[in-house]
């Protein structure tokens, strides 16, 4: 008699680093448990995440844990052609909605039907996809739940919001700790630049509701005030359930051997062997991610800044902001500090040598020093970024703040002051308890794995041609 196949669940996320990092590792999470999962994002990033990562689609996939993992891209007919980024989301959804429906078609005739899609909040089309073709859904939420009942106060006019004019002013929800206008998610403000990012936010909680399940990359012992606070909210919003957090921890694949990332840009191959050169907490590590763009007088300034700390350090500087780099200085930081254009930050942020990690606190990488136990440099600069500053340093107690405007004497002075200031041992204290808990979460059996465990049990029950049920998750 032939083994029965085991379900298929299928992952589609946004083209971004920040979306497709949390994707691959909850696919490793779900497969780990003896799922077939299949990844998929659009065709522009196929090239990339080849080059980057060497993930390559098509076929059976890789074994992890008791499962597979396989990429499949969709044909969404991308040419090239630059596109602001109003056009960009208006084509993905124009060509998505059919490319998806017709990957689900692909691999129904490959013998693998999906037994379940997982969307994700900047592609709110994907449920839609999803309910036409009567296969159940979920979404990942790639924030924190403190940032989704910020917003999901917003678009249903639950809150009175702090007027721009206004810093000094304070406002409550429930759950959340006294916010100011810089705590908020800057999408939400009428001076924000980028008015497709905010409208977009809010138009995936129309279509919400249609999910069976809402995950979200964070975890119970995290946010527990918050996630308690949610289902005493009128509307009632989607339970949130935590699977995260969503990181490689201890600097290793959790993945069965087989290395699985999702980088656009390639790690350079020294770091790990450039800090174990270094003494045990000593180095800083600087890094504002895939997308945030510095100005040149802030890159200048960060530079003599990090160069005048009198530690070593190991700063993220893209290709595209290299230029940016005051003249000589990679010449003059050579011996002490290292510049590369992209770290395997899993990897760094465990290291014994780092003492403390200069962010601009996307979502990612606050829960990867969280998980590191690393104390922070807090260097927001928009989006949900700000919120988690605010959560690091004033709720979590493990770190600072850098304000802007960006000064040389700034940067040197928080460094001093998360790595040998009056603080800096409760801080790092506190930053090695939360990364206990993050561990515990993830570890078999604890609130994050249970979360997982039920949904791959609720999947292959339902693939089995059970009744839709009830999952438990507490």
């Amino acid at each position: 008699m032939a083994e029965e196949a085991a379900p298929h669940v299928l992952l589609i996320c946004y083209p971004g680093q920040g979306h497709i990092n949390p994707m691959i590792r909850l696919a490793k999470r779900i497969a780990s448990k003896g799922l077939l999962v299949t990844c998929s994002s659009s065709s522009i990033v196929r090239d990339k995440l080849a080059a980057a990562s060497g993930v390559s689609a098509g076929g059976d996939g890789v074994l992890v844990g008791r499962g597979r993992i396989r990429f499949d891209f969709l044909d969404d007919h991308f040419d090239g052609t630059e596109l602001d980024l109003h056009n960009f989301l208006r084509h993905l959804e124009t060509t998505g909605r059919l490319a998806l429906a017709g990957l689900l078609g692909h691999q129904a005739e490959a013998g693998r039907p999906v037994a379940c899609i997982v969307g994700n909040p900047f592609l709110p089309w994907a449920t839609d996809v999803a309910a036409e073709a009567g296969i159940p859904s979920a979404v990942l939420w790639v924030q924190s739940c403190a940032v989704f009942s910020i917003y999901y106060h917003f678009v249903h006019g639950l809150a009175e919001f702090p007027r721009e004019d206004d810093p000094d002013a304070r406002f409550a929800l429930p759950g959340l700790p006294a916010l100011s206008v810089a705590d908020v998610p800057s999408f939400l403000l009428a001076s924000h630049p980028y008015k497709v990012l905010g409208d977009t936010i809010q138009d995936q909680f129309r279509n919400m509701g249609k999910a069976s399940w809402v995950f979200v990359n964070s975890f119970a012992e995290l946010e527990r005030d918050v996630i308690a606070a949610l289902p005493g909210i009128r509307p009632r919003p989607p339970q949130l359930i935590p699977v995260g957090p969503l990181v490689e921890l201890g600097g290793h694949d959790d993945d069965g051997g087989v290395a699985v990332r999702g980088d656009l840009i390639r790690a350079a191959d020294d770091c790990v062997g450039w800090l174990d050169a270094q003494a045990p907490r000593s180095v800083v590590y600087a890094s504002v991610g895939s997308i945030v763009m510095l100005p040149a007088e802030a890159v200048a300034e960060m530079a003599h800044g990090l160069a005048s700390s009198g530690r070593p350090f190991l700063w993220v500087v893209r290709p595209d902001t290299r230029a940016l780099l005051p003249e000589g200085f990679l010449d003059a930081a050579a011996g002490r500090g290292m510049v590369v254009p992209w770290s395997p930050q899993d990897r760094v942020l465990a290291h014994a040598a780092v003492a403390c990690f200069l962010t601009h606190c996307g979502w990612n990488s606050t829960l990867e020093t969280i998980a590191a136990g690393v104390p922070v440099v807090a260097f927001p600069q928009w989006g949900d970024q700000c919120t988690d500053a605010k959560f690091l340093v004033d709720v979590l107690k493990m770190g600072v703040h850098l304000r802007a405007p960006l000064r040389r004497e700034g940067v040197r002075e928080a460094v001093e002051a998360v790595t040998t200031g009056p603080e800096a041992g409760a801080m790092l204290a506190n930053a090695r308890s939360w990364s206990a808990a993050a561990r515990a979460a993830v570890a078999p059996g604890g609130s994050s794995d249970r979360h997982v465990q039920a949904f791959v049990d609720e999947v292959s029950r339902r693939a089995r041609g059970g009744r839709a049920e009830a999952s438990t998750f507490s």
